[in-house]
């Protein structure tokens, strides 16, 4: 069964198919700049890779192309051979605990929860009413990067605010990268071998996010309402005293919509280093004596230590920790960082097995009380494999 692993965003379409059950891989690839005046599109079929520069009005004419590529590789002959779409959603509030199919009422729900990720969620319906029109034959799915967290109780997830606000305005942490975090886990606990355990999972990338995982269950997770919340992102500010707005509000006259961009697009790591929000880039500045990207590089690690040691005593212990996205997937130096930050854990780094990108491996010593394992993430399989359960 072909099954299409999509996330669309507000301009731009990523894309994996797989041939399920198998989990095989069949073709990917990404569409950018969607509705500018010139946009492009890859595609990855096995070891080769290409580029086409083309013009992109909307997402219906991506999915058009992206058919196209499709009978041209020879995945399919038939556009009723993809049986499933399965669409990536941000934010499913405390409606949605698991994948379902991307129904009126779904669809519906997804555009009312926009207030909550504006760029996220609109672009997701667009693409959901697209790919109905492109492929009409196959199951749509929805599966929320919320989803996970939906196991959070309530003294984790709420906050200390006039609890009307919970009630009018469903005012309380929701997380985000769920999807993620639940694939580290199960990797984790193959690792493992056993499912009864403490996992601290951290998905560090331009967004980052650290949860508490209990038996496979999220007891705690770093992002709250919104996404801007949490750990130090690369353009987000992550946890702030909340009076800092006001006050710069007032000082600086800015508007509530200029301080909602400022503290999600100009914060994090380029607010502080005023180089970039690629730790890649901070890496550099710190190498040529930037002090403001050494200061950014303390920061960021000492923030994600914060939220690892939390949940070590929340949990009453840890059997494991992971690291993944793109920095913790890749940063050789972030993660060396964090892991002698943790040394008071008993935490002890193995540098020769850390100097790697992107490989599943276990990067602590024997000795190690607390072992640390780099697992890059999959958001595509788990989103196909929802929807080949839900179309079985």
């Amino acid at each position: 069964m072909k099954i299409l692993a999509v996330n669309c965003g507000s301009s731009s379409l990523k894309f994996k198919m797989y041939e399920m059950p198998e989990e095989k891989v069949l073709i990917s690839g990404l569409f950018e700049r969607i509705g500018e005046k010139m946009s492009s599109y890859t595609i990855k079929l096995d070891d080769d890779k290409y580029s086409k520069e083309i013009v992109l009005p909307d997402h219906k004419v991506a999915f058009e192309i992206l058919v196209e590529e499709l009978k041209k590789n020879k995945i399919i002959k038939k556009l009723d051979e993809i049986k499933g779409i399965g669409h990536r959603i941000v934010q499913g509030g405390d409606y949605f605990d698991k994948t379902v199919i991307a129904d009126d009422d779904a669809v519906s729900k997804i555009s009312e929860l926009a207030t909550l990720a504006p760029l996220h969620n609109k672009a997701a319906v667009t693409g959901i009413n697209a790919a109905k029109e492109v492929i009409p034959g196959a199951m749509e799915t929805v599966t929320f990067d919320t989803a996970f967290h939906q196991t959070i109780e309530p003294v984790n997830y709420m906050y200390a605010v006039p609890y009307e606000w919970y009630t009018k305005y469903k005012v309380r942490k929701y997380g985000a990268h769920g999807t993620s975090h639940k694939y580290i886990a199960s990797r984790l606990n193959s690792l493992l071998g056993r499912t009864n355990t403490k996992l601290i999972t951290c998905h560090i990338g331009s967004g980052a996010s650290v949860s508490a995982i209990r038996d496979g269950i999220c007891v705690d997770t770093s992002m709250g309402l919104t996404p801007n919340a949490g750990l130090i992102m690369g353009t987000r500010c992550g946890d702030v005293d909340t009076s800092i707005l006001t006050y710069m509000m007032q000082k600086e006259n800015i508007t509530p919509k200029e301080m909602d961009n400022i503290l999600n697009k100009k914060s994090g790591l380029l607010g502080i280093s005023g180089v970039s929000n690629d730790s890649r880039d901070i890496e550099e500045g710190i190498s040529k004596g930037n002090e403001r990207c050494v200061l950014a590089q303390k920061m960021y690690v000492q923030k994600i230590i914060d939220y690892i040691a939390m949940y070590y005593f929340e949990m009453g212990g840890v059997d494991a920790i992971a690291f993944s996205a793109g920095v913790g997937e890749n940063s050789i130096r972030t993660r060396i960082d964090i892991m002698e930050g943790l040394s008071v854990l008993g935490v002890i780094p193995d540098y020769e097995a850390n100097n790697c990108r992107g490989e599943e491996k276990l990067v602590t010593t024997t000795e190690s009380k607390v072992p640390c394992y780099i697992i890059p993430t999959d958001e595509e399989i788990m989103i196909a494999r929802d929807n080949y359960n839900l179309a079985k």
